[in-house]
C-alpha cells in the first residue's frame, strides 16, 4: 500500500468535489425513485406471481389490471421504445435486465408499431425525468395512455435467474396479493394464440419509395417499421397484405419479391399462412423471411420448429455465418427455432448458426429464390452488421427480373 499526504487546498477540493457529487447523485436518486400520481396507480404496491409460486412485491405504475401472461426478459441495454412497440411480444410480460430504463423518454418516431402489443412491462428502476430534446412524454405516461400494465422496484436480477434456470413460464400481475394463488390453475393453463391476428394489418396497403423500379410484398405477420424502412431506402415499393392474404392474392400484385415478416407466437399453428406460403414457393418468386417469417418458410418446405427454454431476446446474440466463418452481433426476439439435422427442409442449407446455443439462425434454400434469417438484419435500436442481407435480396429480384427477361 502507499500512502499519500494531500495538501490543505487539495483536501478542501477532494471534499468539496465529493459533496457536490453526492448532492447532484441525490438528485438524481430522487428524479428516478420518487413516487408521483400523475392519474396512475404507481403509488401502490403491485405483485407478480410465477407459475412455479414465487411471488415478487414491487411497485406500480403505468395502467392497472389484473394479467395472466407469459413472462420473458430482454438482455438489450438501449431500445426499450422499440421493444415496448414490438407486435412480437404479443401476449407476453416483458423483464428488462438492464437496471434503468427511460433515460431518453418516448419518441415516437423511433416506435415499432403504432401501440405496444405486449401485456406487462416490467423493470428495476425507471428514470421520471428524462433528458432528451426529441422526447414527447416520460414512461410513466405512455404506459398509462396505451393500457400497459407497468411494475418496477423488484429484484429483475433474481426474475431472470429463475425464467433462465426453470424456462420461461407463465406469470399473473395484480394489485391484489392473492390474484395470483387464486388464478394459478387458469395461470398454468394460458397460452399465447392467434397472436398473428392481433398485430397483422387489417388490409393491404403500399407505401412507394419514389421512382421505385422494384415492388416488394410484405405478408404482415406483426411487421416492425424498420422492415420496410429499409426496403424503401433500397428503392422498393412496399406492399403490406395481411396474413390471411392466399398465394394466388399475392402473386396478382406481379411482385419482384416477397418478404415475409416477424411476429409473435407459436409459428405451427398458423396453418393456413404454411399452406399459402408452400403454393407460393412454386411460383418461384424471390422470397426473404425474417424470424417468425424464418420459421413459417421453414415449416411450408417440410421442416419442423421446436420451443426454446427462454428463447433469444436482445441485442448482443452472436451468430456464425456458417459459409465464410464470419461471426456477427444481432438483434433477436423468439421463443422459437427451425430443427436441424435430419429434419431441415430438403434441399437446404443452414446459413447460420447462433454461437450461444448452436441453434439455427438462418437458411439458404437451393431449389428456390429464397432465403430467411433468426435474427433482425433492420435491427433499430441495435446491432447493423446483417443489414447487408436486404442488398443480397434485392440482388435475388434482379437476378430473377433479368432471368424472365430472357
Amino acid at each position: 500500500m502507499h500512502e499519500y499526504e494531500f495538501t490543505p487546498s487539495q483536501t478542501r477540493f477532494c471534499v468539496l468535489s465529493y459533496a457536490l457529487s453526492m448532492r447532484g447523485m441525490g438528485k438524481r436518486s430522487r428524479r428516478i425513485h420518487t413516487e408521483r400520481g400523475r392519474g396512475s396507480v404507481m403509488a401502490g404496491a403491485r405483485y407478480l406471481t410465477l407459475a412455479n409460486g414465487r411471488v415478487f412485491q414491487g411497485k406500480a405504475f403505468g395502467a392497472s389490471g389484473d394479467l395472466i401472461g407469459e413472462i420473458v426478459f430482454t438482455t438489450a441495454m438501449t431500445g426499450y421504445l422499440e421493444t415496448l412497440t414490438d407486435p412480437s411480444y404479443d401476449g407476453q410480460m416483458v423483464v428488462q435486465t438492464f437496471p434503468l430504463i427511460g433515460n431518453y423518454g418516448v419518441i415516437p418516431e423511433d416506435f415499432e408499431q403504432e401501440k405496444p402489443a405486449l401485456k406487462a412491462y416490467i423493470v428495476r428502476s425507471w428514470c421520471q425525468e428524462p433528458s432528451n430534446f426529441r422526447s414527447k412524454e416520460d414512461l410513466d405516461t405512455f404506459l398509462l395512455a396505451n393500457g400497459v400494465v407497468g411494475l418496477w422496484d423488484i429484484d429483475t436480477r433474481a426474475l431472470v435467474r429463475i425464467i433462465r434456470e426453470h424456462g420461461v413460464m407463465n406469470a399473473a400481475i395484480s394489485d391484489d396479493p392473492d390474484f395470483g394463488r387464486q388464478a394459478m390453475e387458469r395461470l398454468c393453463a394460458y397460452r399465447v394464440e392467434q397472436a398473428v391476428e392481433h398485430v397483422t394489418c387489417k388490409e393491404a396497403h403500399t407505401q412507394a419509395a419514389g421512382g421505385a423500379n422494384r415492388r416488394v410484398v410484405l405478408w404482415d405477420f406483426g411487421a416492425k417499421r424498420n422492415i420496410a424502412r429499409e426496403l424503401l431506402l433500397r428503392g422498393c415499393d412496399v406492399t403490406y397484405v395481411p396474413a390471411s392474404a392466399t398465394a394466388a392474392e399475392i402473386l396478382a400484385l406481379k411482385p419482384d419479391g416477397v418478404m415475409l415478416s416477424n411476429g409473435p407466437g407459436d409459428p405451427a399453428e398458423n396453418t393456413g399462412v404454411i399452406y399459402e406460403l408452400a403454393r407460393l414457393c412454386e411460383a418461384k418468386t424471390p422470397v426473404f423471411g425474417i424470424c417468425l417469417g424464418h420459421q413459417l418458410l421453414a415449416l411450408a418446405r417440410g421442416g419442423e420448429t421446436a420451443k426454446l427454454k427462454y428463447g433469444h431476446r436482445g441485442a448482443n446474440q452472436p451468430v456464425l455465418e456458417t459459409a465464410g466463418n464470419r461471426v456477427y452481433i444481432t438483434s433477436q426476439n423468439h421463443g422459437y427455432a427451425v430443427t436441424t439435422g435430419a429434419s431441415l427442409p430438403k434441399n437446404a442449407m443452414e446459413s447460420f448458426r447462433n454461437l450461444n446455443d448452436g441453434t439455427c439462425e438462418g437458411i439458404d434454400y437451393l431449389d428456390i429464390p429464397a432465403f430467411s434469417v433468426q435474427f433482425h438484419p433492420e435491427a433499430c435500436g441495435g446491432p447493423q452488421d446483417t443489414r447487408f442481407l436486404f442488398d443480397r435480396f434485392v440482388r435475388l429480384m434482379d437476378d430473377a427480373a433479368q432471368s424472365r427477361a430472357f
